[in-house]
């Protein structure tokens, strides 16, 4: 019994010591993709609720409602890039208090399951938009669109609850962030990764899968597709979105939560050093992909909704006009004291 006991702990011991033996690698990579994620990030999301809120009564509409809170939940993530920025640059020590780690692990969850759904909601709105059109305009209307965003919010927020409990933890003497604290800890993360993937992900790229069959299928039927009409260029934008929307999935979620679920059974099945640590950094690789998608989303409001390209401009020239009216001013002012 004592020898079996000896025997758990060393392997116990070994394995953590595999687990950390990469740490430079991890450090390093998040230090460059966090450097380059955060301004990039904040800048294009604050930028992007400026336009939307220019917008004014255009503003009113279901898509522009899902894409708000998506730019919210993106610029929100962004906030908490500094902190993680200073952690790895301070050799992986946390000198900040508790609760902020806590708050940073539970960010970044938040902002990937909402990302997620939110995305899959604005396909949805387009699959409508195109193939049913009539009822888009009486179901997708800004008020129902609002409340259902805000159970997104909620239920994304109390599905995320369990990892703030990932605190602060010791190790080699230091205090640790982004780590769990033992092994039941990883355990109890494998059961988390599974309910995530299946209801955060699988589900909803399903969804989207399905919307994105839909509107190819409904525009196959249409004969002029390349006509000058409104139309024609409205369902050219919902194909070009749904796109978008997949080809962030396939590079930003997929490989991050294929990779995360095999990383987890090494770590909790004990696999051995030669192959749990290729598996930690194809996890640190794909976790900086999935953090990147908060720089996406901007492209996708710019290059698939033509409102926002058009406020993009307004804005530009109200600038300029104010910019113009201010030198303007200027000369008047000295013209009047000489």
């Amino acid at each position: 019994m004592g020898v079996g006991n000896n025997t758990t702990v060393i392997t116990v011991e070994s394995l953590m010591s595999c687990f950390h033996d990469d740490d430079a690698f991890k450090h390093q990579a998040y230090r460059f993709t966090y450097l380059l994620v955060f301004p990039v990030a904040f800048l294009c999301n604050v930028v992007a609720l400026a336009v939307f809120f220019l917008q004014g009564s255009r503003r009113s509409s279901a898509s522009c409602v899902v894409m708000m809170n998506l730019a919210l939940s993106d610029g929100s993530f962004s906030l908490t890039l500094p902190l993680r920025l200073a952690y790895y640059f301070n050799r992986a020590e946390w000198y900040f208090p508790d609760w902020l780690c806590r708050l940073c692990v539970y960010g970044f969850y938040l902002n990937l399951y909402t990302s997620i759904l939110f995305l899959t909601l604005l396909s949805m709105l387009r699959w409508l938009a195109v193939a049913q059109p009539l009822r888009h305009r009486s179901l997708a209307t800004p008020t129902r669109t609002l409340f259902v965003c805000l159970g997104v919010w909620l239920f994304v927020g109390v599905s995320s609850v369990p990892f703030l409990s990932n605190g602060v933890t010791n190790r080699s003497g230091s205090p640790r962030c982004f780590e769990p604290s033992s092994r039941s800890s990883w355990s109890r993360i494998l059961i988390l990764n599974y309910v995530a993937l299946v209801l955060g992900f699988l589900l909803p790229f399903l969804t989207i899968i399905i919307c994105y069959s839909g509107i190819v299928r409904r525009l196959t039927t249409i004969s002029d597709l390349r006509g000058v009409s409104s139309r024609g260029r409205h369902r050219r934008r919902s194909v070009h979105l749904v796109t978008m929307v997949t080809a962030t999935f396939l590079l930003c979620f997929l490989p991050y939560h294929v990779i995360r679920s095999l990383h987890l059974h090494a770590v909790c099945g004990g696999w051995s050093c030669e192959v749990m640590l290729p598996l930690q950094r194809a996890a640190v690789v794909t976790l900086c992909l999935a953090a990147s998608n908060s720089v996406a989303n901007p492209l996708l409001y710019y290059y698939c909704t033509r409102t926002f390209r058009d406020n993009m401009r307004d804005a530009q020239s109200s600038l300029r006009a104010r910019r113009e009216s201010f030198r303007s001013g200027l000369v008047l002012m000295r013209r009047n004291t000489t």
